[in-house]
């Protein structure tokens, strides 16, 4: 571990030894550590035959974490979590869950800058409710772990506003938050690679809002962020050229693909590269 990465686990492992819960931010960027930092606390508690529960806002993030699994399917979140601020998790007081949430000693949630406010309050008054207390998170010890400049949580047919009043940092409870932090990128100190380096920054840069935008709105990607494409056959051509003759061979097509942020965009481009296949 470097510095920032054994401050942030030896303050976690200090809370939780006292056993008086709390209420904890991993602030993290991609490629400072996080994961890393969350894969050590979680075995350290365990093999003292201690409860650590690990939960991710997707699914893919809930795979990267030991024994992880997603928020919704842990904490039996309504599926109508946006539409109702009263929710409770779905656990009854004297189910096996309910037992297990008692004696855990650290809940992590990876990626909660996904997840709507309402998830948190409810959980906030499950675990109230389960350990008949008046404490936040009835004292129970919750890390979350995320980026705010990553994907927030997505509200159907919303503007603005409706985004940034769904985010968690607006709910009442973050005012009693913890913030710990990661800085240092661990690919670039690893790899000594500049090129990286700069990549990195331009990324936190763009999540920060310290770039140009152009008249329309845009954020204006810096020259040497990406090569820009104007036309979608353009695009086709540099990744998939040849496609042709090489669509045989499957390495060549394991290391290349497009992705796009709306699905009709997808099988637009899906359509166009199948019509060059023979």
């Amino acid at each position: 571990m470097n510095e920032e990465q054994t401050t942030i686990y030896d303050r976690i492992m200090l809370a939780v030894s006292v056993g008086q819960g709390g209420f904890f931010f991993l602030d993290a960027p991609g490629g400072t550590g996080k994961t890393f930092v969350i894969s050590l606390i979680l075995p350290e508690i365990r093999s003292n035959n201690g409860i650590a529960l690990a939960v991710a806002s997707s699914g893919i993030a809930a795979t990267l974490l030991d024994g992880g699994r997603t928020a919704h399917s842990v904490f039996k979140l309504p599926l109508n979590i946006q539409n109702n601020p009263d929710a409770v998790c779905n656990i009854k007081k004297q189910s096996s869950m309910a037992t297990v949430l008692k004696r855990c000693k650290i809940i992590i949630w990876d990626e909660c800058t996904m997840a709507h406010k309402h998830s948190l309050e409810a959980l906030n008054r499950t675990l109230k409710d389960i350990k008949n207390s008046d404490k936040l998170f009835g004292e129970t010890l919750l890390v979350l772990s995320g980026d705010f400049r990553q994907t927030l949580s997505v509200i159907p047919r919303s503007t603005y506003a409706d985004e940034i009043n769904a985010c968690l940092k607006s709910s009442p409870l973050w005012r009693n938050v913890e913030k710990l932090q990661l800085k240092i990128n661990m690919r670039v100190q690893m790899l000594q690679d500049p090129s990286a380096e700069t990549f990195s920054k331009q990324l936190l840069d763009i999540g920060d809002g310290k770039v140009a935008i152009d008249e329309t709105g845009n954020v204006k990607l810096p020259t040497d962020f990406c090569t820009i494409a104007d036309l979608q056959d353009t695009l086709i051509e540099q990744i998939f050229p040849d496609a042709h003759t090489q669509y045989i061979n499957h390495e060549w097509l394991a290391e290349r693909a497009i992705l796009a942020a709306k699905n009709v965009d997808v099988d637009n481009i899906n359509l166009k590269i199948q019509m060059l296949l023979p």
